[in-house]
Parts: C-alpha cells; structure tokens; sequence
C-alpha cells in the first residue's frame, strides 16, 4: 500500500511556472506508475502526465519526473494557462500502464488529497 501527499499548488499568473511535488510513502514506491491528473469545477477528473505520456493540453510545457530513492514525483509546469486552473492530483497504479490505460484514472489504486493551482489572466 502506498500514501501519496501533493504540495506545491498556488495562484500565480498567466506564464508563470509552478511545480508540483508528491510523496509517497512505502517501501516499494519504485515499483509503481505514477501520474498525474486534474479536475476543474464541474468537470471530469482529467489526465495530465505519466511515465512519457503526456496529455495534449500540456505537452511541450509539462514535465513529468520521479526520484525513486526520495519516493517522490514532481509535475513542472511552465508557461501556465487559465485552462490549466484544476486540483491536481497524484496517483499510483500497482502495473505500468500502456498509453490507452495510462489516461484512465480507473486504472490507478491510490490518490493523494489535490492541491489547488489557480491561474490567473
């Protein structure tokens, strides 16, 4: 089993640069995928990043990195949009995952709580 806490989140404007970061607690941390979501109000919970996929929305700005002797992954974002504006959140599935399963957040077992990020025009 394996606890995912998020940080990192914040208001920040148009263009700027954010990145996010997720613990994860565990012993086996290094044999999980992990990735990356979001949700905007009142909408779907939405894939951003995992492994080397990315979602369209967010290629070429959003990166995806882990460091498994810190149990740790990160979400650097850069060049923010207002459409980013979301609660991400971290996520860990017990198998690695294709690129169709990979965005389906059915496919992952554990989530960490969010954390805000707001940008602003």
């Amino acid at each position: 089993q394996v606890q995912l806490v998020e940080s990192g989140g914040g208001l920040v404007q148009a263009g700027d640069s954010l990145r996010l970061s997720c613990t994860a607690s565990g012993r086996t941390f290094s044999s999980y995928f992990m990735g990356w979501f979001r949700q905007a109000p009142g909408k779907e919970r939405e894939f951003v990043a995992a492994s080397v996929y990315y979602a369209d929305s967010v290629k070429g700005r959003f990166t995806i990195s882990r460091d498994n002797a810190k149990n740790m992954v990160w979400l650097q974002m850069n060049s923010l949009k207002p459409e980013d504006t979301a609660v991400y959140y971290c996520a860990a599935a017990g198998r690695p995952k294709t690129w169709y399963r990979a965005r389906n957040p059915t496919e992952y077992d554990y989530w960490g709580q969010g954390t805000q990020v707001t940008v602003s025009s």
